[in-house]
């Protein structure tokens, strides 16, 4: 193994016994994320919810299934790490919310650990931003609201994308912009498509 993998290896086990919140986590640490020094697409999304944090297998729920719609990639180029790296924001599940939904992504991970991630990834060339999360924190031209960057999204250039969350909410805000479908998604499609070669 190589120096540079060494260096990528050695982060993943540090993230993986990483405990900076757990006192704050209702199912304690199980960070989920996974990376290879190869892989060419980042996908940056919010945190696990618990089926995610009961398999350790990152986007395996339904919003896993529409995520992998969007990109036009079958599960197993998906959870191909020399592919694609999959780092949330929030590394474990976060709770919940009093009036319902999963909580924020825990505040802690993202300085804590994406930029060294990141700089172990020299090969990336697509970040698909998921979320407002995402976008708040990566993107300093962001709009107001997510549907003001989404809509924005050919001004942050070929190498990011900036998507809504793929849970079922979004079905009714697909509706409503019908440009997602018609424009953003056959964009994203071509643009993985001709990093993995799927």
């Amino acid at each position: 193994m190589s120096p540079a993998n060494q260096t990528l290896a050695s982060l993943l086990a540090d993230v993986a016994e990483c405990d900076l919140c757990a006192k704050d986590l209702p199912l304690g640490p199980r960070p989920t994320l996974a990376a290879e020094r190869g892989a060419r697409v980042l996908i940056i999304g919010q945190a696990p919810g618990t089926r995610v944090h009961a398999t350790g297998i990152p986007w395996n729920d339904p919003s896993g299934e529409r995520l992998r719609g969007w990109l036009g990639v079958a599960p197993d180029d998906f959870y191909d790490a020399s592919k694609f790296a999959i780092i949330p924001m929030g590394f474990c599940y976060p709770g919940r919310l009093p009036r319902g939904g999963d909580a924020p992504p825990r505040g802690e991970c993202a300085p804590a650990w994406h930029e060294k991630l990141l700089a172990a990834l020299p090969e990336i060339q697509l970040t698909v931003l998921i979320g407002m999360y995402a976008q708040n924190y990566y993107l300093a031209a962001r709009r107001r609201t997510l549907t003001e960057t989404v809509t924005n999204w050919r001004e942050f250039g070929p190498e990011v994308i900036p998507t809504p969350h793929p849970s079922w909410r979004t079905t009714g805000w697909q509706k409503k912009h019908p440009w997602f479908e018609a424009e953003l998604v056959p964009e994203l499609q071509r643009r993985v498509k001709a990093l993995i070669g799927a």
